[in-house]
């Protein structure tokens, strides 16, 4: 089963209002279903992948039984979820290392929808219904049920006094709709992210590391790759390590992109099959759709690739 998706907001009308209408808090973190319902526990990614190996720290929502919970992993990194502190352990796959990771860097569960619960379905409920459920079962820690508001405007503000990366509002009345992309979820974020293309790569001016930049694209409604400009901050370390991994092997003699690179950014620059997909923040695209100030947060192999929007 996958989890249904929200769509963005309206960057003029933003989020709704009103009583319909129940608002939470956008977790920056990797959205997980726990489904206990083949009677051990599976964390699954957005796009299925089984990841309960990565997060050991989350075993006891074995206890909840015949359910399929949804909601998302967060990593904790000066009293806020940071993605970049869960950058390193959502990939992990070995189980010892895991451990040793929990141990320094342990994750919460924060659960915000219910699929099923005893063997029974309840997709087809209201939200408010499903909600109501999930305020009646005991979560195990490091679980625990995300907070829904009434007030959109207020949350709006407060989420982003504290820097935390946004809001959704979800229609009381709407069913859960697996695999949907759907207006009864609404989403808005106080920074821009995206998840875009790896087409190549320069080495590092100075310094140690392997990948000094990465190109980056955006496939368009016609499958072609178009360029959304260069990102180096936050490449280093662990990241930078993986990258090398990830596009050594990928590495093509020719240029990807479908429309034109710019000198300055094509020189010196390996090019690669568009395979490898990073989570980036920026401030703003620019007239040419280039991403302005961009930074890596890290590889992403559990969400959809976003699309070019003409601007």
């Amino acid at each position: 089963m996958q989890p249904m998706l929200a769509t963005g907001a309206d960057p003029q009308a933003g989020l709704p209002t009103g009583p319909a209408w129940a608002f939470e808090v956008k977790w920056d973190g990797v959205r997980v279903l726990a489904d206990t319902t083949r009677g051990v526990l599976r964390l699954l990614s957005r796009t299925g992948r089984d990841v309960t190996v990565a997060y050991p720290e989350l075993g006891a929502l074995a206890d909840v039984q015949g359910a399929v919970l949804d909601g998302e992993v967060v990593a904790m990194s000066g009293g806020r979820p940071s993605f970049e502190a869960l950058a390193e352990r959502m990939h992990v796959r070995d189980p010892a290392r895991a451990r040793r990771l929990a141990e320094v860097s342990p994750v919460s569960y924060l659960v915000f929808d219910v699929l099923m619960l005893y063997g029974v379905d309840v997709t087809r409920r209201s939200f408010d219904e499903r909600r109501a459920t999930l305020e009646r079962l005991t979560l195990p820690p490091p679980a625990q049920l995300s907070p829904v508001y009434d007030d959109g405007p207020e949350l709006w503000q407060v989420t982003r006094e504290h820097g935390l990366e946004g809001v959704v509002a979800k229609r009381r009345s709407s069913t859960y709709q697996p695999g949907r992309r759907s207006r009864d979820w609404i989403k808005a974020a106080h920074r821009t992210t995206r998840t875009a293309l790896v087409g190549g790569w320069r080495a590092p001016t100075a310094g140690t590391g392997a990948i000094g930049a990465v190109l980056l694209g955006a496939p368009d409604h016609h499958g072609r790759l178009r360029y959304l400009g260069r990102a180096g901050s936050g490449i280093a370390g662990p990241l930078d390590r993986r990258l090398a991994r990830l596009l050594g092997p990928v590495r093509r003699p020719d240029n990807p992109f479908d429309d034109e690179v710019p000198p300055v950014d094509a020189q010196g620059a390996t090019w690669c099959d568009p395979v490898v997909a990073l989570d980036v923040a920026y401030l703003h695209r620019t007239a040419a759709g280039r991403l302005r100030h961009p930074v890596v947060r890290g590889v992403r192999d559990d969400a959809d690739i976003d699309l070019w929007e003409d601007l």
